[in-house]
């Protein structure tokens, strides 16, 4: 049995590494980073029949490219890259477990709304270029938060604002009544999470319905001192109309681990002051990239039952 790695990150993980030696005979790692197109992507595959797959595209022209393929297992999440239909069209499983890096992405999500609001990032800037400007924003505690998708990582967001005693606003298309009256959330519309909170945070799949949900009318809607953080997905934030939100002042401030291409060639955008970028490292963590790993590695195990 062949078992090919997409993911550069995974195959420079050395416990990861340790872990393939211990349980596959014949494996291939991308030890050379590099990122694939689909013809590409077909090639590495090749004659495998199992696959770890990263952010590359799965699309049924790579699947009917690979017939010796078996089962394609997720090192990550997001399933968006994954054409699912034709998997089980082609009755190929998908190995795959949902909110395994969680908590990496929610502290990050914390660590930004913080600095973002206390004005850590902007005057830490300000000072390295020998400016001083004590304007120390405002405390995370108390403020109204805006959690848009309550699945596995905006519930770990919620679970870690609990200390900080937060109004939390919630919407999400499934409904969960007796979760957020446990922890006394409020469901309400989009819009009024747009209107009405301090920090609006993003954690919803990327469809149809939810492509550049943020876009000039929704921001539009914000307060002028509020800061949006988006760890989901690039698309659903229209980043031309963020830009100009930016700029002008309408919004407070942003931050970005995920944009509409990666990386990012947007200079200006990246350069505002006032918006946090990173390279998508939200579930980047070293524990998250183990925790995502194993799993990946495990779903292969227990489906050729190794």
């Amino acid at each position: 049995m062949k078992i090919v790695v997409t993911s550069p990150s995974f195959s420079k993980h050395p416990m990861l590494i340790k872990d393939m030696e211990d349980k596959f005979d014949n494996y291939v790692l991308n030890t050379k980073g590099t990122r694939f197109n689909e013809d590409e992507l077909i090639k590495y595959i090749g004659d495998a029949q199992a696959v770890i797959v990263g952010l590359d595209q799965v699309t049924p022209k790579v699947l009917d490219a690979c017939p010796n393929l078996k089962i394609v297992s997720k090192y990550g999440v997001g399933l968006d890259n994954v054409n699912v239909l034709a998997c089980k069209e082609r009755n190929i499983e998908i190995g795959w477990t949902g909110g395994v890096n969680k908590l990496s992405v929610a502290e990050m999500v914390i660590g930004n709304a913080i600095s973002l609001l206390r004005n850590l990032y902007y005057t830490s800037n300000l000072l390295k270029k020998g400016k001083w400007k004590k304007n120390g924003g405002k405390q995370l505690s108390e403020t109204v938060i805006g959690v848009i998708g309550v699945g596995h990582i905006g519930k770990e967001v919620i679970r870690l604002l609990k200390p900080f005693n937060c109004k939390i606003l919630v919407n999400d298309i499934i409904e969960q009544d007796e979760y957020y009256k446990k922890n006394g959330l409020t469901n309400v519309s989009k819009e009024d999470i747009y209107k009405t909170s301090d920090v609006i945070t993003i954690h919803t799949p990327l469809t149809d319905d939810t492509k550049e949900m943020i876009n000039a009318s929704s921001l539009a809607l914000m307060k002028n001192d509020a800061v949006i953080i988006n760890t989901a997905r690039g698309l659903l934030v229209n980043l031309d109309d963020l830009e100009v939100a930016l700029k002008t002042g309408s919004i407070g401030g942003a931050s970005l681990d995920v944009y509409d291409v990666e990386p990012p060639m947007r200079n200006e955008l990246i350069a505002i002051p006032n918006l946090i970028n990173t390279p998508h490292i939200g579930g980047n963590s070293k524990e998250a990239v183990y925790a995502m790993g194993s799993s990946a590695i495990g779903h292969i195990v227990n489906f050729f039952g190794l």
